[in-house]
């Protein structure tokens, strides 16, 4: 299983899961383009490589998270395939998916921002627990 849905009040939040914290990044990012869109619809057709620094594995969640958000948002690119690489205070990232089409992609719900808040990154048992503004 690579996340699964938590249960929160108002908001999304999810656990995303791997063999390693950087696997658990990647499943993270899958997890919050499903809650967007169905993520199992979008092909690889196209690709996007950027990366983001941060002094904690929180702040680089925040910031991977945040620009994928970014991504979808002002270039509707649909991503579904993540190969993130840690190093220290970065993370860089390769995501391939296709331009957003409303018809084949079955929007979902608008996650408004990506929070800091209940934000876990477990290294010791590999998890991710984060929360989405909707």
């Amino acid at each position: 299983m690579k996340y699964e849905n938590l249960e929160h009040t108002a908001d999304v939040m999810i656990r995303a899961y791997g063999a390693t914290v950087q696997e658990c990044f990647e499943n993270a990012a899958y997890g919050m383009m499903d809650q967007i869109l169905d993520a199992s619809s979008v092909e690889l057709k196209v690709e996007e490589t950027f990366s983001v620094d941060g002094e904690t594995k929180e702040d680089l969640l925040y910031n991977f998270l945040s620009e994928l958000l970014f991504i979808f948002d002002a270039k509707q690119m649909a991503l579904s395939e993540f190969r993130v690489t840690l190093k220290d205070g970065s993370l860089e990232c390769n995501a391939r998916g296709e331009r957003f089409d409303r018809e084949k992609h079955s929007p979902k719900q608008e996650i408004k921002a990506v929070t800091y808040h209940m934000m876990q990154v477990n290294e010791s048992e590999p998890s991710i627990t984060v929360l989405f503004d909707v």
